[in-house]
């Protein structure tokens, strides 16, 4: 293979950027090999277990069969999904905030219970999950949450996630049990790491350290082991306050720097990250991508797709690859018809 080929080259890292590009398609070659790999023996699998059937009848391989067939299924079904995926950085990782709106400590509680929501997600998923920054509200939920996802596709899938998000139910901070209208948003950037090109030069970061404010006993109430790094130039501040060292929460805050910054760099000016990291528009009403009715009715519709679906407990248990799947598909027949 032509990249294995150059990777085995002695001046091969002489141009890192171009090295670590190599690499990483490299690996999603062959990740697609290898699940192609696994695909073709589950098949020779079914194919067998078929010709025995076909020989004697048996219920209990019959059972099996049945079993096995299913998963083959589900694995055809996960590559066609997979394949659905068109954006530059899909295959990714992520990176993602959930900021608590308008309405108090309503959305508050709201952003929590999408924390909890995008965390069972990914646990489905197999990605791992990490918080790596987070803001308590005043009486309940979070301010604001940031967190990062390691899986295969985990940008592809969270980016048809970004926008506003509003629940309506009857608030459980409500003695008089009224009918409470809350908004969250969540912003998602991708983790890129090839591009070394950026340039974060030490005199334009501003560091300060504080004391972590979430759990973690006697260490945070005496350490200033929380990062917050501000660009100069660009404005954009992150925050870690994951690890107890505090080396380890700068490697963190500015790994996610650099990719805020790269994606500054890809759209030329400040203003496009809305492209990647999604619009910054109000949290409030008539911004929303996503409705959560669960009072007077239970509805999670999807306002840019319609889809909607009225189990909503699984979906707030993070059932949630249906509403990617439309999102996708949508963004397929945009991509057909700008074509015709």
């Amino acid at each position: 293979m032509e990249l294995e080929r150059k990777t085995n080259d002695p001046d091969f890292w002489a141009d890192s950027a171009a090295a670590k590009e190599v690499q990483s398609k490299l690996k999603a070659i062959n990740n697609d090999l290898v699940k192609t790999e696994k695909i073709s023996k589950e098949i020779e699998d079914v194919e067998l277990m078929l010709e025995l059937l076909e020989a004697e009848k048996d219920a209990s391989l019959e059972s099996d069969l049945s079993q096995k067939f299913q998963h083959l299924k589900k694995l055809i079904d996960d590559e066609e999904f997979n394949h659905m995926f068109s954006g530059k950085y899909d295959s990714y990782n992520a990176i993602v905030t959930i900021h608590a709106g308008a309405g108090g400590t309503e959305s508050c509680d709201w952003a929590q219970m999408l924390l909890r929501m995008y965390m069972m997600w990914c646990e489905k998923k197999g990605w791992e999950a990490r918080v790596t920054d987070s803001m308590p509200g005043d009486e309940a939920g979070i301010k604001n949450v940031t967190f990062e996802v390691f899986g295969d596709y985990a940008y592809g899938y969270f980016r048809a996630e970004k926008g506003v998000h509003r629940l309506v139910r009857i608030s459980p901070f409500d003695s008089n049990k009224r009918r409470h209208t809350s908004f969250a948003s969540l912003e998602v950037i991708p983790e890129i790491e090839e591009d070394t090109e950026v340039d974060i030069r030490p005199e334009d970061l501003k560091v300060d350290t504080y004391r972590s404010s979430g759990a973690g006993g006697q260490h945070v109430n005496k350490t200033e082991s929380a990062i917050r790094i501000t660009h100069m130039p660009t404005g954009v501040i992150v925050t870690c306050q994951l690890e107890r060292s505090q080396m380890k929460n700068r490697e963190t805050a500015m790994r996610v720097l650099k990719s805020k910054l790269i994606a500054l760099k890809e759209e030329q000016h400040k203003e496009s990250i809305a492209q990647i990291a999604g619009e910054k528009r109000e949290i409030a009403w008539g911004s929303q991508i996503r409705s959560y009715v669960l009072h007077p009715y239970k509805m999670i519709k999807d306002l840019r797709t319609d889809f909607e679906r009225s189990d909503v407990d699984n979906v707030l248990d993070g059932d949630l690859d249906r509403y990617v799947e439309a999102y996708l598909k949508m963004e397929a027949e945009k991509r057909t018809n700008a074509k015709d």
